[in-house]
């Protein structure tokens, strides 16, 4: 599993780098798609996969799954690393995440997140201001 954070930039033609860390991660190929508190979602195809079919199996008929699937479905893009280990951001998820100039590309359990750096900065800020799971963390480590 990826894990750390790594500040970057993403270039006029929209590609940031994926760091030497992580490449290994994606290296079959990624999905980047919308991702919570405004960065981006990546995920290596084994896990994407996985995904989708946990995505057909939500109910038609609750509005809120269709919602859910719009946003995190319609969004996604399929992305390879070029030679130099970068991804190319399509614009609209650039636009949704605000990664023009610098980002941060962090590691989480399943996925890579992108950020813009302000909101990277400020969403650390908030989560040590008041850690929203002090229980959680306790009961993963003692």
């Amino acid at each position: 599993m990826p894990f750390g954070e790594f500040p970057y930039t993403v270039d006029d033609k929209g590609r940031v780098v994926i760091p030497p860390a992580f490449r290994d991660f994606v290296d079959d190929g990624m999905v980047v798609t919308r991702g919570m508190e405004g960065c981006l979602y990546v995920f290596p195809m084994s896990a994407w996969h996985r995904i989708e079919e946990r995505l057909t199996e939500l109910p038609l008929t609750d509005p809120d799954a269709r919602n859910f699937v719009r946003f995190f479905y319609s969004g996604a893009s399929k992305a390879k690393l070029d030679a130099a280990g970068r991804v190319t951001l399509p614009p609209t998820l650039r636009q949704f995440a605000d990664t023009a100039g610098n980002v941060v590309v962090a590691g989480a359990p399943n996925r890579l997140e992108i950020w813009n750096e302000q909101r990277w900065l400020a969403n650390l800020h908030e989560v040590q201001s008041s850690p929203p799971a002090p229980d959680l963390l306790r009961e993963l480590v003692g």
